[in-house]
């Protein structure tokens, strides 16, 4: 055979099995694995013709219906759409109502909004929903066909915003037939006149603003829901923390800064700023964070402890702070962070440290009351998707001593060492056990025993096994210690040494005291725990911005 032959020869094959090869194609199988029947196979060709003629027919209608809608006349055209970027180019002297602000004495009356569209609804091509959310109040937007000032393709366009994205408008304000029970602004709805975007989002959300917010009770109500988990919220943090819920959170975490600014401010107090690049650990001990300082060692402070006691010793007689603190402890808890913000204070004293002790517990009286009183939308908010019941508190706290504590809760079978300290166990239990004999969720445990509390601490008069020194509980847990302070020099090398503190590295803060310095006490607050017990939050880092434990430096 010629080589011409024996080319056209293969030529011939691959044509053969081409188109075997399509015959094959074409053949339907069943379920089974077996070719039609040539009546499967002609119900099956029906039914693919039945769907080519959907297909064609909605095409068809939708490409009319585009048709109609170009030929319509826009009524509305100046009124919506995308505005260009805010580069500051204008200053126009509008008046903004927040969304907070909208209310039934604004009925009537057309005002300038800027919020976020949590969402949408339609109702046919004439009408549509909008969910408004600005900060920790929503209220619900109208649009709708008037062939005045909203037309069709308006209604089509507020549809359409992508969800988060942030929107300008101008709107009447109307009482609906009925409260609106889906927002925090129920009295009111906007019928809206004018819709803008400003900041489009144009990427996929993580998840969505309504899936963050359902409460525990929505869960038992429906377990299908989807459930945002805490790392997933973490992770995403800037979405999550445009919940209603977050956003008042953290609101009341900026409350309690300013109460207790308030209220020490009013006592005569200094607020300071103190170093937190130190060159010895403040607390003592490993818990410190290690830093690189231009070829020398030094830590992130642990507190403000030693300036804070430098500053009494150089008369400013009453002391305050509010700054970070640094904690290098491994502890994956639901109430431990490797930062924190602290609320610290410090007080020279005349007589007695339950001097200051029981200013302290004044302090969180007027903290927690102020709270209700001041913050009770925001408290509200909260409350709505993270139930829990207002804490009870007196007008004095109670205040109870170490060992007292302790023969309550050995009265309820409790087993606690006399010189031991408290366990989270031992917490909630005694904090439990107080509530009962007690009705009070606030109280002061005094004097616990030395060995448990750091080497500055003021050891008891009568009993040197036990200091003058306090924690304060909310809840069963605690939020603050404190304690009265070492103010002798000799006292305090004594401390030192006995504690296995390095000396030398404390030489400026023992120095402050051998100039001479008055008796004093003061206590430590983390903001982030009173705001996590105060709400009943399950996990500190719910009233953490960002938090930082173990495991995460991101975002």
């Amino acid at each position: 055979m010629s080589a011409q032959e024996s080319n056209t020869a293969a030529t011939e094959q691959k044509q053969e099995v081409a188109e075997l090869a399509t015959q094959v194609e074409d053949i339907v199988l069943d379920a089974e694995g077996k070719p039609l029947s040539k009546k499967a196979l002609k119900k099956l060709e029906k039914e693919r013709e039945k769907e080519q003629k959907r297909i064609e027919r909605e095409a068809r209608e939708a490409a009319e219906r585009a048709v109609r809608e170009a030929s319509e006349v826009d009524c509305a055209k100046e009124n919506y759409g995308k505005a260009p970027i805010n580069m500051s180019q204008v200053q126009s002297g509008t008046k903004w109502t927040e969304v907070k602000d909208l209310s039934a004495e604004l009925a009537g009356q057309t005002v300038h909004v800027q919020a976020r569209v949590q969402g949408s609804r339609p109702t046919g091509s004439k009408m549509c929903f909008l969910v408004l959310r600005e900060g920790s109040a929503t209220a619900q937007g109208l649009l709708v066909v008037d062939n005045e000032t909203i037309s069709k393709q308006m209604v089509k366009f507020a549809n359409s915003i992508s969800s988060e994205s942030l929107v300008s408008l101008v709107a009447k304000v109307v009482v609906p037939s009925e409260p609106i029970k889906s927002c925090t602004v129920g009295d009111v709805e906007l019928h809206v006149s004018r819709l803008f975007v400003i900041s489009q989002v144009a990427v996929t959300l993580p998840f969505s603003i309504d899936s963050a917010s359902w409460s525990t009770l929505d869960y038992e109500r429906d377990p299908t829901l989807n459930r945002v988990l805490l790392h997933t919220r973490l992770n995403n943090r800037v979405v999550d923390l445009r919940t209603t819920a977050n956003n008042a959170i953290f609101k009341l975490q900026a409350a309690v800064s300013q109460l207790f600014r308030e209220y020490l401010t009013n006592e005569k107090f200094t607020e300071i700023h103190t170093p937190k690049i130190i060159s010895a650990a403040s607390e003592g001990g490993a818990n410190v964070f290690r830093v690189d300082y231009f070829k020398r060692n030094a830590f992130l402070a642990q507190s403000p402890q030693l300036f804070k006691q430098m500053c009494i010793a150089a008369d400013f007689g009453k002391v305050y702070e509010i700054a970070p603190v640094f904690r290098a402890e491994n502890s994956q808890t639901h109430r431990h962070l490797t930062e924190y913000v602290g609320l610290d204070l410090e007080c020279a004293f005349r007589e007695h440290y339950h001097e200051v002790m029981n200013m302290i517990g004044d302090m969180f009286i007027y903290i927690f009351k102020n709270l209700e009183k001041r913050w009770a939308f925001e408290l509200a908010t909260v409350r709505k998707q993270y139930p829990s019941e207002p804490i009870l508190v007196g007008d004095k706290p109670l205040k109870l001593e170490f060992k007292d504590a302790v023969a309550l809760l050995r009265k309820h079978g409790e087993e606690m060492e006399d010189f031991g300290d408290f366990t989270t166990k031992l917490e909630k239990t005694l904090g439990r056990l107080v509530r009962e004999e007690y009705g009070t969720d606030f109280y002061m445990v005094d004097k616990f025993p030395l060995a448990v509390r750091p080497f500055y601490t003021m050891p008891d008069p009568e009993n040197p096994m036990y200091s003058n020194s306090y924690d304060f509980f909310l809840r069963g847990e605690e939020i603050m210690s404190g304690a009265q302070r070492i103010h002798d020099a000799g006292m305090l090398r004594e401390r030192i040494a006995a504690c296995g503190v390095p000396v030398d590295d404390l030489i400026e803060y023992i120095k402050a005291f051998e100039y001479g310095c008055p008796p004093h006490a003061g206590g430590g607050v983390g903001l982030e725990r009173v705001v996590m017990f105060y709400l009943g939050l399950d996990d500190i880092r719910y009233s953490s911005l960002f938090p930082r434990d173990p495991t995460r430096l991101e975002p």
